[in-house]
C-alpha cells in the first residue's frame, strides 16, 4: 500500500516520486524523447517523420524523405547533443535515421 503523507507536497514532486516508485522512468523517457524531437526539429522535419523509437540509448527515427535523411545524417552529433540538453540528461548516445 502507498505511503500517506501528512504534509502537503507539490503535485510535481508527488508525480516524480510515483514514477520512480513504480519504475516508469523508461516509458516516460520514450515520451520525452518524442516530444523533444518534435520541439527541436520543427514542422519541416516533423512532416517527414513517420516513426520515433528509443531502444536502450539508441534513437531510431524513420523519415519518408531520402533527401532529408541524408541532410540530417551530417548533423547526427549535434542532434544528439540538442536532444540530451532538452531532456537535461544523457539519454541518447546514438541516432539511426531510417
Amino acid at each position: 500500500m502507498a505511503k500517506r503523507f501528512n504534509e502537503e507536497s507539490p503535485i510535481g514532486d508527488v508525480l516524480k516520486q510515483f514514477i520512480i516508485q513504480n519504475k516508469l522512468e523508461s516509458g516516460m523517457d520514450v515520451v520525452n524523447v518524442r516530444d523533444a524531437w518534435k520541439n527541436l526539429m520543427g514542422n519541416g522535419v516533423n512532416n517527414y517523420t513517420t516513426e520515433i523509437q528509443l531502444k536502450g540509448k539508441t534513437l531510431y527515427v524513420a523519415l519518408s524523405s531520402a533527401v532529408l535523411r541524408e541532410e540530417l545524417s551530417y548533423g547526427k552529433d549535434k542532434i544528439i547533443k540538442m536532444i540530451n540538453e532538452e531532456l537535461q540528461k544523457e539519454l541518447v548516445t546514438q541516432l539511426v535515421l531510417r
